[in-house]
């Protein structure tokens, strides 16, 4: 159990054109750390690129409270990236990380701080359901965890989102993670401090539009599997080393059939077919050689991510 006084909590919410989302989300905010009184806390507002009025909304909030700062980005970076931006900025002991949108719902956040408390050093809010989800997107998240749980060398819980919750520790860590193109949960995953879930239901967007299509989605599902597996590139190597086993085995039954046996099974095998098999089995030796490089390439990339080797929870006495 921690020691609740003098602590900060720290609110970090992206923002991308949610203007009119804005005011309400900090009259939510303030209405559910008023319940939290014990605490200190602090809103971290990162504009990622808005064109609309999002930072003069921000902005208006900031000039009436101590409590909340902007962070304002160029251009529009990605929303990863602008929480990662929250993270470097807040100044907390817990931080939590809530869309801007109103689909988490502030209410939640005592029950985040709850399991914080009694020890939990990541409290993920996980989706049980998405009001008015559409097919496109409900099926494709549905197929989405199922690869990750297949491939992934870190365990994911389906319908996990970014609304959580990370001790000041996990943040530090996560600070010193090197990756550009990054997906924040999957990052703090496998950093692999003590993790528990606290269940919601995903309300609709108040205002607007959602910022990620389903192109951005795809692309970023794509970002997940490259950056927690190194077996869609290994996948070639597989696939050539099924590829000449079975096309080599073909080769040598339609060779002994047709110049050892003297078509004894009556196959009538033509030479273009003799060629194509052989054709086949080059592809799968080229392949092959492409599994081979692959297994560098996944070196190099290991490297360049430069990730810590390991993670320590705390050091005592040291």
């Amino acid at each position: 159990m921690k020691e609740m006084s003098q602590h900060t909590i720290s609110i970090i919410i992206p923002v991308h054109n949610e203007e009119k989302n804005v005011p309400a989300l900090y009259a939510a905010l303030q209405s559910v750390m008023a319940g939290l009184s014990q605490y200190d806390y602090e809103y971290i507002f990162v504009d990622d690129g808005s064109t609309d009025g999002s930072v003069e909304a921000i902005c208006a909030i900031v000039s009436r409270t101590q409590h909340a700062r902007l962070v304002e980005f160029t251009r529009n970076f990605g929303k990863e990236l602008a929480t990662t931006a929250g993270i470097a900025a807040a100044k907390g002991d817990a931080i939590i990380m809530i869309d801007a949108d109103m689909q988490h719902p502030p209410s939640l956040i005592p029950a985040l701080v709850k399991k914080w408390e009694e020890g939990s050093e990541v409290v993920v809010g996980v989706r049980t359901k998405n009001t008015n989800e559409g097919f496109i997107k409900k099926y494709g998240s549905l197929l989405y965890y199922r690869i990750m749980r297949a491939i992934s060398e870190t365990p994911t819980v389906r319908g996990e989102t970014d609304y959580r919750l990370i001790d000041r520790a996990v943040a530090d860590t996560f600070l010193k993670l090197g990756e550009h193109e990054r997906m924040t949960r999957s990052l703090i995953n496998w950093l692999g401090f003590r993790k528990t879930c606290v269940t919601f239901v995903a309300k609709e967007r108040l205002h607007g539009e959602a910022a990620y299509s389903h192109i951005k989605l795809l692309r970023l599902a794509i970002s997940t599997f490259v950056a927690n597996s190194l077996l869609p590139l290994r996948f070639a190597g597989y696939l050539g080393m099924a590829i000449t086993l079975l096309s080599f085995a073909l080769g040598t039954a339609v060779f002994v059939q047709r110049y050892v046996l003297h078509d004894f099974l009556g196959w009538n095998v033509s030479g273009p077919a003799q060629l194509a098999i052989l054709n086949v089995f080059l592809v799968g030796i080229t392949l092959s050689c492409l599994g081979l490089i692959a297994l560098y390439v996944g070196r190099i990339n290991a490297e360049v991510t430069n990730r810590p080797l390991y993670v320590v929870r705390k050091r005592k006495n040291l």
